[in-house]
């Protein structure tokens, strides 16, 4: 199984670099410090990993390559989005949109987003949760791995204010 101490829960992905560009590298190392949050066991202080910023918090599990959560963040600058994905190139590729669109708005973190959910996010902390696409694990064996469970459904109850959204979208 797909378990370690620190992290005891099968895991719903598999971490997957594919091709991996120079510049999608280069942003990774070079724009982290901007746009990079790093997985701590504390709770997370949204108005400081945004500089301050008091603003309605966005949340996207799985950001791909990161094209929807850049166009949200341009789209509505008075919110706070954070993307959480163990896709490294797709990492890369949101900074290099975030930073070629100067989003002050958008921030990213290389985690489980399980743990995150559990650990890392307040109670009715979010205004609002997005998970496009989510892989979907198809054969019966698999079935354990699929991130939309009960107790995700919980988690992301947990986490939302009072009249917050859940917005899923798949096929």
């Amino acid at each position: 199984m797909n378990k370690s101490p620190e992290n005891p829960h099968i895991r719903s992905f598999v971490r997957r670099d594919g091709r991996f560009t120079d510049a999608q590298r280069h942003a990774l190392e070079s724009l982290w410090a901007d746009y990079g949050v790093e997985p701590s066991e504390e709770p997370l202080d949204f108005t400081s990993l945004f500089g301050g910023r008091h603003a309605p918090q966005h949340l996207e599990i799985g950001i791909g390559m990161g094209d929807a959560l850049v166009e949200m963040a341009q789209a509505d600058p008075e919110n706070n989005y954070l993307g959480i994905d163990v896709h490294r190139p797709g990492l890369g590729s949101v900074m290099q949109k975030a930073h070629a669109r100067e989003l002050k708005n958008l921030r990213v973190m290389s985690a489980d987003a399980i743990t995150v959910l559990q650990k890392n996010l307040p109670d009715a902390s979010l205004d609002a949760v997005y998970l496009f696409f989510p892989d979907p694990w198809p054969k019966r064996r698999h079935h354990k791995r699929r991130i939309v469970n009960a107790a995700f459904a919980e988690s992301i109850r947990r986490v939302l204010k009072p009249g917050g959204h859940f917005h899923m979208a798949t096929d």
